[in-house]
This record gives structure tokens, sequence and C-alpha cells, in this order.
């Protein structure tokens, strides 16, 4: 069987001289792996449209054991991610963040636009690495059927006022005195809280519409992906690099 479908190349890994072995995100069939006959001689058809991170139109035969692209035409390059060894980071740990969660269909078509939109983002430098980084984590969560209690204090309904904790593991959140109580010490300002409950509740158009000081994105940023480890049983291999770049 044949399908047709737009979708994101997550991931290429090359096979002997001219082969790839593509992962592709796709709204109607989520997460696919499909071989590339060819995709890396230059005057391949398949060539420009099988890159990693290309958005593309692909015809792609559904095998028993293997799929195959017949044929793919580019719709979307993210030129500006290759500019910077921190956005090519961000955008491997991206990928691969997703292709660990495998998002099925319907949720693999709001995954995808959220990393065509966060791609371009970071492609563009609309917006800080940090806080692309955290948006995407507990978005792309919150659609997977994770999001965390993000209103108000479990215990006392407590809604601000005050610096906030929230339980990676659990997915509570306590005010600073209920927090203080279970002897936990608050990881999230004003700032912060504000963004998590805007990343998880916003509607997609307005999701990128903040801004934080920087000591808002970190605490931000070590919650989110706090959170990410604490739900998934793979710690992604992408993430220790780019740390290392982010530092």
């Amino acid at each position: 069987m044949q399908i047709n479908t737009m979708g994101l190349v997550l991931r290429a890994v090359r096979v002997g001289e001219a082969d790839q072995i593509l992962t592709v995100l796709t709204p109607g069939n989520g997460v696919l792996s499909a071989s590339a006959r060819g995709s890396l001689r230059l005057k391949n058809k398949l060539f420009s449209a099988c890159g990693l991170f290309c958005y593309s139109e692909f015809a792609i035969t559904l095998g028993r054991k293997t799929n195959f692209i017949d044929s793919a035409a580019v719709s979307k390059v993210f030129h500006g991610l290759s500019k910077t060894v921190e956005g090519t980071a961000l955008a491997a740990y991206l990928s691969e963040l997703t292709i660990t969660l495998a998002p099925e269909p319907p949720e693999s078509a709001d995954c995808l636009r959220l990393l065509l939109n966060t791609l371009y983002m970071t492609a563009e430098q609309k917006r800080s690495l940090r806080q692309l980084k955290a948006i995407y984590e507990m978005r792309t969560m919150t659609q997977a059927g994770y999001m965390p209690g993000v209103l108000a204090c479990d215990v006392c309904a407590r809604y601000d006022g005050c610096d906030f904790y929230l339980d990676p593991v659990a997915g509570r959140l306590l005010c600073a005195d209920c927090a203080a109580k279970e002897h936990r010490a608050p990881n999230l300002d004003p700032g912060a809280l504000y963004a998590l409950r805007h990343i998880c509740l916003a509607e997609d158009a307005k999701l990128f519409n903040f801004t934080l000081t920087d000591q808002s994105q970190r605490r931000l940023g070590r919650v989110c992906e706090q959170y990410v480890a604490a739900h998934l049983d793979y710690q992604p291999k992408s993430l220790e690099f780019l740390h290392g770049v982010l530092e």
C-alpha cells in the first residue's frame, strides 16, 4: 500500500554509499521509518527532500517489514538551523524527544505542527533557545496526556502571590508554604509559573507570545526538563551535547 503524506525528517541514518533510513514524523501515520534508496546522490530525485529537518511531501510504500520512499518533494527547509551549533543541537534534541514519545494520530498532527513552529522560531532566532526548549518539552508532554496540575496549589488552592514548587514525578503544584511542610524548596518563581501555565493552556496561535527574565527562563527550563525526564524511560543522548553548547 502506498500513502502520500507530508512529513518532517527527524533522523537520517546512512546505509552503504548512497542510501538512507529516514525517521519521519507524519500527521496521519505517526512516526515512520522508511528506506530512501539513492537519496545521498546529488542527482537523485530524493536528494533535496530527504535531508535532516526537511519538511517534504512523501510517497511511501508501506511494506510488511520495510517501508520505501518512492518520491519526495521538499516544502520547507530550515536553513537557519545550521547557522549555529546551538540551533542545530536544539533541533537534534527536539527530534530525538519526538522519536522517543512516538506520537500516534491524532496527537501526531499536533506534535508535527508544534515541532515545525519551534524549528521555525529557532531558525529565525525569534526566541531564546532556552525558552523554545522549555515550550516544546512541556507542550509536547501536555499533548501526549502528561499535563501537570498547574492551576493552583494542590493542598490549599492558592493561585499566586509567592514562589511555587512543581513535583516533577507527581505533577503536583504546591505553594511555598505547603511545599515547606513537605520539605520541598520552591522551583518556580512567579514569572516561571506564569510561563508554565501559558505553555500548558494557551491556544496554539499564542503559544510563543511571552517573555521571561533570564532567571525565570533558567528555573522554567530546569523544571520542564526534570518533568520530561521523570515521565520518560529514555534519556535523549542529544541532551548532554545541548547542555554543553548552551552553558
